[in-house]
């Protein structure tokens, strides 16, 4: 995916690193007030585990407040600690990325182990769907590959990405590419998803009495070390430079990227788009062809993706539409897919209509938001002043 600015991850560095703008200059902690420097914190940890776990139809409204408060220490400082990571690491939307496959890896792989575990949906209303995922089962490794796409791919979209750039698109620009944590924070997260993984590792509902072998254990450990070595290498870390309009560069890059640059990026609809067909093409066949789909989409709008970013005009728009798609295909299917438990026909309802209006809610009022601070943007200077 695109990093913040919108360019390209393989763009060579900068001599030197711009003087802070408005919209990038530090905002001191001191002077912000105590609930706008924990609000988009608490809204963070509130929203990960609702994304996760309710936005797709997976629990009736009844048990939303036990889900978010049981499942906050897991995915709430999850999401947490990844953006944190990425912020101070500076490596963007490709480091979130890569940290938000990790944790998934570590979540299914090691924490609950369902992706080892063919029988974890046996005891609840997808027990269908596990039985059609064993098709594509990965020798010696034990896994369905299909399982394996689903998961990640669902935490990485849902538990991580959605909510991050929902609460970002709600905050100002100054804050949105800033750590939100100071030491005391990041360890307050540490301890509380520790003990989530605990829990959800101990609960005879969270890993169902399963344990993987040491094979598979193996696996998904070094899977997730790789992930995130990936994640902290330095290449993303590489910032924006300007380009001159009329094609001008002053920097380095070659001629197609500098192209590519000068070029306007879509409307963000058109991001969204392409995002939503990736989404909805993962599960259109449950076999080993589907799996091929589902990588081959997701690698092409990928791919659109991050030739979109590169071009002028590209900005948390664009990115909020991306993301948001995804939370927009979970909405949609949450009237196709059954709870984890039965539910009532009136109970499966009244939840889809609330996931629908809750998506509706979110997604517009961070649109509106990032409207309104494009026009205040948009707003011309006093006389006498330079917006240099």
């Amino acid at each position: 995916m695109p990093d913040d600015h919108g360019v390209p991850v393989d763009a060579p560095a900068a001599p030197a690193a711009p003087d802070p703008t408005p919209e990038t200059a530090p905002v001191e902690p001191a002077r912000l007030s105590r609930w706008r420097r924990i609000g988009p914190v608490v809204a963070l940890w509130l929203l990960a585990p609702w994304a996760a776990e309710c936005a797709w139809g997976g629990f009736t409204v009844e048990d939303y407040p036990l889900v978010v408060l049981f499942l906050g220490p897991l995915y709430g400082s999850a999401a947490l600690l990844i953006r944190e990571t990425a912020r101070r690491a500076g490596g963007g939307w490709p480091a979130i990325v890569l940290l938000g496959a990790a944790f998934g890896t570590i979540q299914a792989g090691l924490v609950d182990q369902s992706l080892f575990n063919d029988a974890f949906l046996d005891d609840t209303e997808f027990a269908e769907t596990a039985a059609a995922a064993r098709a594509t089962m990965v020798p010696w490794l034990g896994f369905s590959a299909q399982n394996a796409l689903g998961y990640v791919g669902g935490h990485v979209v849902l538990s991580v990405c959605v909510p991050i750039v929902l609460v970002e698109s709600f905050v100002g620009p100054a804050r949105r590419r800033q750590p939100w944590l100071g030491r005391v924070g990041l360890v307050l997260a540490g301890a509380l998803y520790l003990l989530g993984s605990l829990l959800i590792f101990s609960d005879d509902g969270g890993r169902k009495e399963f344990l993987a072998s040491p094979l598979q254990l193996s696996f998904a450990a070094l899977t997730a070390l790789a992930l995130v070595t990936a994640a902290l290498l330095p290449r993303w870390r590489r910032g924006r430079r300007p380009v001159d309009p009329v094609g001008g560069s002053d920097d380095t890059r070659t001629g197609a990227a500098v192209e590519a640059a000068a070029s306007r990026a879509p409307h963000p609809l058109w991001a969204g788009l392409v995002v939503c067909g990736a989404r909805l093409a993962v599960d259109l066949v449950p076999n080993w062809a589907g799996v091929a789909i589902g990588v081959l989409a997701s690698a092409f709008a990928a791919v659109v993706v991050v030739r979109w970013s590169r071009r002028t005009g590209w900005g948390q728009r664009h990115v909020l539409a991306a993301w948001g798609a995804g939370l927009v295909v979970a909405a949609a299917g949450a009237y196709l897919a059954p709870s984890y438990s039965a539910a009532s026909p009136t109970q499966a309802l009244v939840a889809d209509l609330t996931v629908s209006l809750l998506t509706l809610a979110l997604l517009g009022g961070a649109f509106w938001r990032l409207r309104a601070e494009r026009s205040g943007s948009a707003a011309p200077l006093p006389r006498g002043r330079s917006a240099g």
